[in-house]
Formats: structure tokens, sequence, C-alpha cells
């Protein structure tokens, strides 16, 4: 049994499989973590560029807790250019490894080969919390909200959980973090790795108070983290960097505005720090872009996600179609007379979306906004990280799409209300063509100011973003049409996963491959319905 449903010290000593030195007290581990930025090996241009700055925070935050419970600490943020196989350390007793669901095929070939070393594995982050299910397939022990209490909970226990791991989750996202001062010993090595930006990560907030039916932090409650913390990092980047870059991974960054933009002006001089923040258009009104414009705010990542919903998130209320194109595309260029860089979020595929409508009204919009980089996602469903989620299952509209094409824009694992799939897919096509068209690339390089806004927006559209997701999306689309395999796996006629795919994992995780377990390509999309519907059986007695 673990700690948390111990009720002594006596218990735990006397607790079968846990860790233990000769003298009874608890054994120093030597502890392996893995944060897992890339799904495997890379040799993408914008992934050289980015994906060190790319670093998730609480890997490192785990890092510093298990250094402060007085364990040795190796760590490793994987961006695809390591050589895993001769970085990782061998002689470890437990490993976390963080990871996104796009990368859940390399955790669980990570946790297959330190299984068979003899290690204890651990997984947190994004694809534990939406598929807990499945990761206690191939790990001991499966965080969800993770606090310095459950981490003790795990080290203390320290045990084999096979065949299915244990779930363990905080009732609630930890209160305060290990700021940048105590992470630096693990932000340092990482962003060495990178060439040119080098984007520090810093949490101002956790949780988000909008709703979005689709987002992960939708029911998560909104609180802001200590801004006391927060300003001596600000003070301490100042001694490392003759200017810092920050990126603020906040869901959803300026909610407290004033308070957040008091403390950075407390912190440091205005100027001295760059930052890039998600923020929604509803935050960004003109009096806030001065004010960010003044503490040399680089970069805003709104959410317009769809012309025919959400429109308290983008400040546009009951407008649909036509009329919130015109206002979010004024709204957009303000911003850029203050701010050089702005990428703007698209969700493709929405149930409220019908027709070529919502694809050609994004084109009129990228006509009247060509400073703005779009990013476009296919509607997906993660596991349990939204109540819509259940809807989808219910409706038997999940594909079990392996969890290495979860990534947005790999598949599309809801299946569209309103389009057949050739027809989405053909909308798709012509969207991201018309959006990383030479002519709407040189727009958009000359409506941006800024160097490096510049240049990012270029390799972004000439790299995977762009040119790459276009042939892919073509292919697929080809494949439609060609390959007797897909349209039976698409339209739920057969659960054979097509052989284009599984051609696709083995190439991407290259050496790792042989490690993947046996069956983890598959996964059963409706696990978190079937948990819901399990708490409703009453036992008759």
């Amino acid at each position: 049994m673990l700690l948390s449903v111990l009720e002594s010290e006596e218990e735990l000593r006397g607790a079968p499989g846990a860790r233990r030195s000769t003298g009874g007290f608890l054994k120093k581990l030597r502890i392996g973590i893995i944060d897992i930025v890339s799904q495997g090996p890379t040799r993408a241009l914008y992934a050289r560029i980015m994906n060190a700055s790319l670093a998730s925070i609480m890997p490192q935050v785990i890092g510093v807790w298990c250094k402060e419970e007085g364990h040795e600490v190796a760590f490793v943020c994987y961006t695809g250019f390591e050589d895993l196989l001769t970085e990782l350390p061998d002689n470890v007793d437990v490993v976390f490894i963080g990871a996104f669901t796009e990368a859940a095929h390399t955790a669980y070939a990570l946790s297959n080969l330190f299984r068979g070393r003899g290690a204890i594995t651990v997984i947190g982050g994004p694809h534990a919390r939406c598929y807990p299910e499945d990761a206690a397939r191939y790990f001991d022990y499966v965080l969800g909200f993770t606090d310095k209490g459950t981490l003790r909970d795990v080290l203390r226990d320290c045990s084999q959980h096979r065949p299915a791991g244990v779930h363990l989750a905080a009732s609630q996202q930890p209160r305060t973090l290990p700021g940048v001062r105590e992470r630096w010993q693990f932000i340092d090595p990482t962003l060495r790795k990178a060439p040119l930006l080098k984007m520090v990560p810093m949490l101002g907030s956790l949780g988000c108070p909008y709703t979005c039916a689709f987002c992960i932090d939708s029911t998560v409650p909104y609180q802001a983290m200590d801004f006391e913390v927060l300003r001596e990092d600000l003070r301490f980047l100042l001694t490392k960097f003759k200017r810092p870059l920050v990126a603020w991974h906040d869901p959803n960054f300026g909610v407290r505005f004033d308070d957040s933009l008091d403390m950075i002006e407390d912190a440091v001089p205005s100027g001295s720090i760059d930052f890039v923040a998600e923020s929604s258009l509803s935050l960004l009104s003109e009096p806030h872009l001065k004010r960010l414009k003044r503490n040399s705010f680089k970069g805003v990542l709104p959410g317009i996600e769809s012309w025919f919903a959400l429109g308290d998130k983008s400040k546009t209320g009951a407008l649909l179609g036509m009329a919130k194109v015109r206002q979010v595309s004024e709204h957009v260029n303000m911003i850029l007379r203050y701010i050089p860089y702005i990428q703007t979020n698209f969700v493709l595929g929405l149930d409220t979306d019908e027709g070529p409508e919502p694809f050609e009204l994004t084109k009129r919009f990228l006509d009247m906004t060509p400073g703005a980089f779009p990013a476009y996602s296919l509607l997906s469903a993660f596991g349990r990280a939204a109540p819509l989620n259940l809807d989808y299952q219910r409706s038997n509209r999940v594909l079990p799409f392996p969890f290495h094409f979860l990534n947005n824009n790999g598949a599309m694992n809801v299946k569209p209300a309103n389009y057949s799939w050739r027809t989405l897919y053909d909308h798709i096509i012509g969207l991201t063509e018309y959006s990383f068209s030479t002519r709407a690339i040189f727009r958009r390089f000359l409506a941006t100011e800024g160097v490096t806004a510049r240049w990012l927006n270029l390799v972004r559209a000439v790299s995977t973003e762009g040119f790459g997701r276009a042939r892919y999306y073509r292919e697929i689309r080809h494949r439609l049409d060609t390959d007797p395999q897909f349209p039976p796996y698409f339209e739920q006629e057969s659960s054979v996963l097509p052989q284009f795919y599984k051609n696709i994992v083995r190439q991407d995780l290259g050496p790792l491959m042989e490690w993947l377990p046996e069956g983890a390509l598959y996964h059963d999309p409706n696990a978190y319905l079937k948990s819901e519907r399990s708490k409703d059986v009453v036992v008759l007695v």
C-alpha cells in the first residue's frame, strides 16, 4: 500500500517493496528525470532552433523536490538531437518521465527499457492526466496533479506495481512551485542546447477563467503564483543573461493584468527582459498593449479558435462569421502596432463549423491581417482532458489513432459532425496551402517588424509547420482515395491501423522502437467514458 493510506512512519518502514537501507531509514535514491520535448530523433530546422526552448517546467520542479528530499538526480531534456541510449544513466532506481500525448510512445519505450534494467518508472504531464488508464499499463506510477506530498508518496513506496501501475493525484495544483533560481541547475544545461533563441520558462499562474470545452485547463481553477518568487526570479535572470527572454507558460497570461505588470515593473528596469506569452484577445486592449510594449513583450499567442463560437475569449461577443473576422482582424492589426510577433490559434473541424465558409473566412482574415502567423489545430479529444470528450465518446465519434499522431495535426481523432473526411481534408489542404503560399509568406515577412520575428515566421512556414504539414495533409487525402486500409479505419468500420501510420511511428522512434511494448500502438478511445459509467454502478446486497 502507498503512504497515502498508511497511518504511521512505523507502518511505512514495514511496507513491502520499499527501497531502504539496512538501518531501516529511507535509502538515498538515484533518480533519472526525462523531459520529452521531441517524439523521437529529428533534424528539422525549426526543431533545431526551438526545441530546447520548449522545455517543460514540472520535470524541473520534480528535480528540485527530489534533491530537497536528499536524492541524487540526473536530468535530461530530450530535444530530438540527443542519443538517449548513451545520455541516459543506466543505474538509476527511479525514472520520472514528463510527456505530452504525442510523445507517449517514446515514454512507453523508455519505461520498458528502464524497467528491464530494474528501475521503477513514473510518468507525469499532460498524457498522464489525459490517459491514466493506458499509461498505467506501462508505468509503476501515473501522476495527475502533483505536489510535494504526492512525490513523497512515490519515493517512500518506491516499489513495482505491475501489471497495472498506481494512479496518484493531489486534490489540486500546487500552491507554490520552485522558481527559476532553484530550477536553474536544470534550465541552464537545457538552454545550452539552443543555438539562437533561449527562452526561460516561467509560470505566473495556473488554470484559466475561460471554459473552452475542448481545453485541458478549462476545468482547472485559476490561481496566481507567488509574485515575490517571480520578482526574485526576474532579477536573478539579469545576472545570467545580458537580455533574457522569458516565455510565460500560463494557460492565459495577464488575467490579473495590473498585478502581473506591477510585479514585472517593480522587479526589473523597463525593457531589460523580453517576454512572450499566451493570452486571450479579451485581455489585449490598447491600454494593456501600451503597457506590454513598455515592458518589452515581443510575442503573444491569442486564441481565436472559431468564427462561429467562443466570442468571450476573443472579445467579440455575439458577433459571428464575417462580422467577427472584421473585428478580430482590426484587433490583431492593432496588436501588431505594439507587439512585433503574434500567432493566432484556430481549431479546425469544430461542430459549429459547416461547409467551406469557416475556411474561406480564415483566408479573408489572413488577407486583412498579413502580419499574423496562423496556427491550426485539428479538433482532438485527449482522453480526460475535457468533459466535452465524454460527449464525443458517448456518440462513438472518437477514433483510436495512436497517441503518436495526437499532436493537433497528425490526426483528427474526432469524426467530424458536418463534413465527410475527404471534404474536410480538401478544405484543410486549401487553407494550409493558402496560408503558406509564396504570396502569403512574402506579405507576412513585410508586415512583421523585427529581424527575429520575421525570420522565425519564415522558418516556420518553410519547415514542418507550413510546407511540411501541407505535404502531409495531401498524402492523407490521397490515401483516402487509394489506400484500402484508410476508409474503413476513418469510418470506424475497422480497427486495423493502416500500415502507413505504423511506418511513421517506426521511423520517428528510431532506435527506441526496439523497446516499444507490444500492443502500445493501440488504446481504448472510450476509457474515460467507461470509467465514468463504472462510478454509476450500484452493488445490491
